[in-house]
């Protein structure tokens, strides 16, 4: 996956001329903050260099674990057609770049962000895009600021730098404030899957119904150390390539998600949880399923359709697996 050519070429102009080798060590910097999860009192992104790092190391990941998250949502509710946007820890405009690249219907979007400087950039980026932007200061955590409820609310890549303590209150205001459908994303990590299933039950005792990627309502019924979790590929741009000081043109980011709605979604008999692993005649497919259970199922050449619909499915592919009920021997 890509970034949006209006908004590739809009990052290419803004690190136009920077030097390379502060770009890498700035990223280097932002990733290791996120990597332990640093809470101590400073914005991740606090000055307009690593608001540039973080386009040349992650803006092209997070677009992708969100993109794809969208993807699952619109596949669960082909109905929702939103035309507003709420984003709160917008960062550089992550989710709008997504949502209209997902949604031809978005037209306004309010962005929510506490840093001064990716503020500025996403305020920047976001010229480039065809959806009326309205950037606000404010954190979620605090008084927000007044917003009337938008058909899209989203929050990505956020839990991980708020107190555990704040989470239901968070997921609750957030929830207030959702005309329809709500996502959130958070790096594909066991510490990343907690906080979804934490914001998970959040939603379902506020009686949301789950969207994605859940084909179910009930307990989680993946167990630690497994953990729930996806995988995008995201090319990577010459800059993306040489800040991250990288060889290979790609790299594949783990995300995890939730999304619900104040609709009921079309959710699929199971979810893929992992990479099907094919043999000679044979698929065997890490799957979640509408009853509530997790299990690997293996199928054969014998089970005709079943079969080819297994061989061809990717992490991630809702699947319709309801003759699939033995486990491999």
């Amino acid at each position: 996956m890509e970034l949006p050519a209006p908004l590739r070429q809009a990052v290419d102009r803004m690190l136009e001329g920077e030097p390379i080798e502060k770009l890498a060590r700035a990223g280097e910097r932002l990733s290791d903050r996120y990597r332990r999860e640093v809470r101590d009192g400073r914005f991740h992104i606090d000055d307009g260099l690593a608001a540039k790092a973080y386009l040349a190391t992650r803006l092209p990941a997070t677009f992708a674990a969100v993109r794809a998250a969208m993807e699952m949502v619109a596949d669960a509710s082909p109905d929702f057609l939103p035309v507003s946007l709420t984003d709160f820890g917008a960062g550089p405009g992550t989710a709008l770049w997504a949502s209209a690249d997902c949604w031809s219907t978005l037209q306004s979007a309010s962005m929510v962000e506490a840093s001064a400087a990716i503020r500025s950039v996403g305020q920047k980026l976001s010229l480039a895009s065809s959806v009326d932007c309205h950037w606000l200061e404010g954190d979620i955590t605090l008084k927000p600021p007044a917003l009337a409820p938008a058909d899209l609310v989203t929050l990505c890549y956020v839990l991980d730098e708020l107190p555990e303590r704040s989470l239901h209150d968070v997921v609750e205001r957030l929830w207030r404030l959702t005309g329809h459908t709500i996502i959130v994303v958070e790096p594909g990590t066991p510490a990343g899957w907690k906080r979804i299933l934490a914001a998970r039950q959040a939603l379902l005792t506020l009686g949301a119904n789950l969207v994605a990627p859940c084909p179910h309502q009930m307990d989680c019924p993946i167990v630690s150390p497994d953990w729930c979790h996806f995988s995008r590929r995201v090319a990577r741009s010459r800059v993306h390539r040489l800040a991250k000081r990288g060889e290979v043109p790609w790299e594949d980011e783990k995300y995890i998600f939730i999304a619900a709605s104040r609709q009921p979604a079309q959710l699929p008999a199971a979810r893929v949880l992992a990479p099907p692993k094919l043999a000679s005649g044979v698929a065997r497919v890490k799957l979640c399923r509408a009853d509530g259970t997790a299990s690997d199922v293996t199928v054969s050449r014998r089970d005709g359709d079943l079969f080819r619909h297994a061989r061809r499915a990717d992490w991630g592919d809702a699947l319709d697996m309801e003759a699939a009920d033995g486990d491999a021997p």
